[in-house]
């Protein structure tokens, strides 16, 4: 009977282990194994064509003091304070409309999706920089209703905010997942505080944001994460431009390796900006301790 029994068990790991394999697989194929690569070219000279040259921390140095590097970093968490919170607010408003018991909702719904699905694709990218050029349809529209039409992609202000609209119009993705923790609130806390007599705006604040904290962390989270690697948008629409205004450490991070083929430099820069990453996200984890309050 034990036999048997440990034979079962034996049967069922192996199944386990069979349906696992293949995210084990691709994890140690594309993410531990480039990690480890790249850590160890980021200490050396390597251009490809030829063996690589141990250099110790002179990447590392170089990066810290070139003006460059600065200028994509600044441009980075620029583009990252702008990004994610306008994102949030405006996935939370529509997720909080689309939430409402109204004739032909889900219709809106898979509507307000529809740029998500797309993804941050080159094609999109190509369409957006179309749109934004000096005779694309945005001016076209502009200059019939007699407004200013500016040349979006060569200013430097004009320019972020065009990758950064970009950005904000894939709403989708976060605007789902604050719809389903809209939809799963509790009736009765709702009902309670109407009883009370507390309004809308009310109800809002106090009720319906403390509950979705863990949810607003989590999509705070993910976005962070996502808009500090942020490539195709830059790299298509502006190429890094105007005088390096949207020169994200992504845009600057594929210039290197590609371009210049500096693949010993550009793993170096990599490395910053993923311990970047990770600081931001830890700081995230030891606030969220003041601001997020799980149901228990």
């Amino acid at each position: 009977m034990k036999h048997s029994i440990f034979q079962g068990r034996k049967r069922k790991d192996l199944i386990g282990l069979v349906f696992v394999a293949p995210w084990v697989l691709g994890f140690l194929l594309f993410k531990a194994f480039p990690l480890l690569l790249s850590t160890i070219l980021s200490f050396s000279e390597y251009r490809i064509i030829s063996p690589p040259i141990f250099l110790g921390l002179e990447n590392f140095r170089n990066a810290f003091s070139s003006p460059e590097f600065w200028n994509s970093m600044r441009v980075s968490f620029v583009y990252v304070v702008f990004t994610v919170p306008s994102k949030l607010a405006f996935s939370l408003l529509i997720a909080y409309i689309l939430s409402s018991k109204v004739k032909g909702i889900g219709f809106f719904r898979s509507i307000y999706y529809i740029p998500s699905l797309m993804g941050g694709s080159v094609a999109v990218a190509i369409l957006w920089q179309y749109m934004f050029m000096e005779k694309g349809m945005i001016n076209k529209i502009l200059g019939f209703l007699y407004l200013p039409t500016p040349t979006w992609l060569a200013g430097r202000y004009t320019a972020m905010f065009v990758i950064i609209l970009l950005r904000l119009w894939q709403f989708g993705s976060t605007m789902v997942v604050f719809l389903a923790a809209l939809k799963n609130m509790p009736v009765t806390l709702v009902e309670a505080a109407q009883v009370d007599g507390a309004t809308r705006k009310r109800i809002f604040w106090s009720i319906t944001i403390p509950y979705i904290t863990p949810v607003i962390f989590f999509n705070l989270l993910t976005n962070l994460v996502t808009s500090f690697q942020e490539f195709n948008s830059p790299f298509v629409i502006t190429a890094g431009g105007p005088s390096q205004a949207t020169n994200l450490m992504s845009v600057l991070i594929y210039n290197n390796a590609f371009r210049y083929l500096k693949m010993g430099y550009s793993s170096a820069l990599s490395l910053i900006l993923f311990a970047v990453i990770t600081s931001v996200t830890l700081l995230l984890f030891a606030s969220s301790k003041r601001w997020v309050n799980y149901q228990d």
